[in-house]
C-alpha cells in the first residue's frame, strides 16, 4: 500500500469518526496527546524534547531566556561584580516545592553542584565549565564565581532546581519528580500516561501518549483528548483546520531539523560524501510537497536573525549532476554504488520523509536504506553511536553553549552531546575562545566563524526550521503556542465550561 493510500485511508476513518457524538462524560482533565513519552523527569539529565518541556512545568530555573536566547530574571535576580564573579539573588516567586519546603541557595548550590560533579554523568556538566565556585552567602544570596569572563554566563543557569536533600540523599527522581514549578506531579500509572496538576487553581492536565497520529487526531476528534502539539503529518493538519470543533494554530519555528552522520564511520565519516549527500538533497521540494510549506530552510542551528545567527552562510544548493561528480570521484558509480543507512523514529511522517531522502539519493546513484524503531531505541541508539545517518530537531536552542555541548571533542556522549563524534582542533579553539571571549561583540563573531567551519565540515547536514502547530478543541482557550514549541501556555490555559 502507497503512503498516500495509506493517508486517504486515515482520512476517511477521520471523516466517519467525526460525526460521532464527543465523549459524554464531561471532565474537567483536559487531555493531551503525546508521540512519545517523557523518558525522565530530572533536569539534570533529561535531554530529549518531551522530557524538557514537561520538566519546565514541574521545576523552576534560576535564569529565563527571552526570544533572542538572552538571560532575564527568573528564580533570581543578578548583579556582575566582576567580570569574573557574580551574585544572584533570589526573588519570592516560585520558591516552594511542591511538597511544601522553601527554595533557598542551598538548593540551588546543590543542584548545581551534582551537575558539576563528573562522576555523576550529568549530560549538561560541559554547560558549566567556566565555573570555579559557588558560595552561599544566605538563604537568599548565592556568589558564582568564575574561572574566565563571559558576559552570557547567567544564560547558562537556565537548569530546574531541586531540593537539597533529594541531592544529599542520592535517590532517583525520574519518575517522581520534585520541583517549584507551576505544576506537580499527581500520577505516572504506566510509560503513557502522567497527570499533573496546576498548582494555582488544581487544574489537571493528563498527557497521553498515542504514537499513531492518526488515531491522535481521532482522539481529539472525538472529545478523549483536548489538544496535539506537532508530530502530524501536514495532511492532517489540513483536515484538523477545515473541522469546527476544532482550532489550528502554527507559527514560524525556531528548532532546528538536520542529518547527523556517524564522523568514525569510514564512509559517513568522508566530508567529500557528506558534501555529495547535501548537493543531491532538494529541500526546497521537501519543504513544499511534504510540509505543504510550513518550515523554512536552515544553514546553521540559530536562524540568522539570532544574536549570534549567521546571515551570511551560502546555502547548500540542490545540484545532482555535482552530486554525481563527487561520488565519482571518490570511486563511486554505476558499478560501485554508495550504500548508506539512516535510522529514524517509527513516526510515519517521519518514516515517510525518510523516504523522499532515499528516492532523492536514489536519483544520483546512492542507495540509502532506512531503518525506523520506537522512540527509545531509536534514540538510545544514536546517543550511542550506533548509526551511519540519523535524521532529529534540535529544540528549545538560544545560547551558544550548544556549540561546546554539542560540537566540542570532549563533548562526546555521556559527556555532552557530540553523537557524531565530531572532532576537529579549530572547532575546539573556537568554541573555547568565544567562552572567554569578554566582549559580546567579539564573542558573536567567533561564533559566526565556528558556524562557517560547522557548515563546511558538514558534521551535521542542514535541513529546516519546522513550524510549530497546535490543534485544540473550541473549549480550550487561553493557550500561547511557543516558537520552540515548550508547553509553557499549559501554564494559563483554560477549559471553558467546567
Amino acid at each position: 500500500m502507497t503512503a498516500l493510500c495509506r493517508v486517504a485511508g486515515a482520512l476517511a476513518i477521520l471523516i466517519l469518526l467525526a460525526g460521532c457524538d464527543p465523549a459524554s462524560r464531561e471532565t474537567a482533565v483536559l487531555g493531551f496527546g503525546l508521540a512519545a513519552p517523557p523518558r525522565i523527569l530530572d533536569p539534570r539529565f533529561a535531554t530529549d524534547a518531551v522530557s524538557a518541556r514537561v520538566n519546565r512545568l514541574l521545576y523552576r530555573r534560576l535564569v529565563e531566556l527571552d526570544a533572542q536566547g538572552r538571560p532575564v530574571p527568573g528564580l533570581a535576580s543578578w548583579e556582575r561584580l566582576s567580570p569574573t564573579h557574580y551574585r544572584f539573588r533570589l526573588g519570592e516567586e516560585g520558591r516552594t516545592f511542591a511538597d511544601g519546603s522553601r527554595l533557598t541557595a542551598r538548593d540551588v548550590t546543590a543542584t548545581y553542584g551534582f551537575v558539576m560533579d563528573p562522576a555523576n554523568g550529568s549530560p549538561h556538566r560541559s554547560q558549566l565549565g567556566l565555573v570555579a565556585a559557588i558560595e552561599i552567602a544566605d538563604s537568599d544570596r548565592l556568589d558564582v564565581r568564575l574561572t574566565a569572563p563571559d558576559p552570557l554566563f547567567p544564560a547558562y543557569l537556565a537548569l530546574g532546581i531541586l531540593p537539597a536533600k533529594v541531592v544529599a540523599e542520592g535517590r532517583p527522581i525520574g519518575r517522581r519528580p520534585l520541583g517549584s514549578g507551576h505544576f506537580r506531579l499527581v500520577d505516572w500509572p504506566e510509560p503513557g500516561r502522567l497527570r499533573l496538576q496546576r498548582r494555582s487553581d488544581g487544574q489537571l492536565v493528563e498527557f497521553v501518549v498515542v504514537k499513531d497520529p492518526s488515531v491522535r487526531v481521532m482522539k481529539l476528534l472525538r472529545g478523549e483528548i483536548q489538544m496535539l502539539q506537532n508530530d502530524l503529518s501536514p495532511e492532517l493538519v489540513d483536515y484538523l483546520s477545515r473541522r469546527d470543533s476544532v482550532r489550528v494554530e502554527t507559527r514560524p519555528g525556531r528548532n532546528f531539523s538536520y542529518l547527523g552522520f556517524n564522523l568514525e564511520d569510514p564512509i559517513a565519516g568522508d566530508p567529500v560524501l557528506r558534501r555529495a549527500l547535501a548537493h543531491a538533497l532538494d529541500r526546497e521540494s521537501l519543504l513544499e510537497y511534504l510540509f505543504r510549506g510550513r518550515g523554512r530552510k536552515a544553514e546553521a542551528i540559530f536562524p540568522p536573525d539570532h544574536w549570534a545567527g549567521h546571515p551570511d552562510l551560502k546555502p547548500f544548493v540542490y545540484d545532482p549532476g555535482l552530486a554525481r561528480s563527487l561520488l565519482e570521484g571518490a570511486g563511486f558509480g554505476p558499478d560501485r554504488p554508495l550504500r548508506l543507512t539512516i535510522k529514524t523514529s517509527s513516526d510515519p511522517f517521519r518514516i515517510r520523509l525518510a523516504t523522499a531522502i532515499q528516492a532523492q539519493f536514489a536519483a544520483v546513484g546512492i542507495e540509502l536504506s532506512i531503518r525506523s524503531y520506537d522512540w527509545g531505541t531509536f534514540f538510545g541508539d544514536v546517543k550511542a553511536g550506533r548509526f551511519q545517518l540519523y535524521g532529529l530537531t534540535w529544540v528549545g536552542v538560544y545560547t551558544p553553549d550548544i556549540f561546546r555541548y554539542a560540537f566540542h571533542s570532549q563533548s562526546v556522549p555521556p559527556q555532552g552531546a557530540n553523537r557524531g563524534r565530531f572532532r576537529h582542533p579549530e572547532a575546539d579553539r573556537l568554541i573555547e575562545a568565544a567562552g572567554r571571549e569578554p566582549d559580546l561583540d567579539r564573542q558573536a563573531r567567533l561564533y559566526r566563524a565556528l558556524q562557517a567551519l560547522i557548515h563546511a565540515e558538514l558534521p551535521y547536514l542542514p535541513l529546516w526550521y519546522e513550524a510549530q502547530v497546535v490543534a485544540t478543541r473550541t473549549q480550550v482557550e487561553g493557550y500561547r503556542l511557543a516558537a520552540d514549541g515548550n508547553y509553557d501556555g499549559l501554564e494559563q490555559v483554560r477549559l471553558v465550561g467546567h
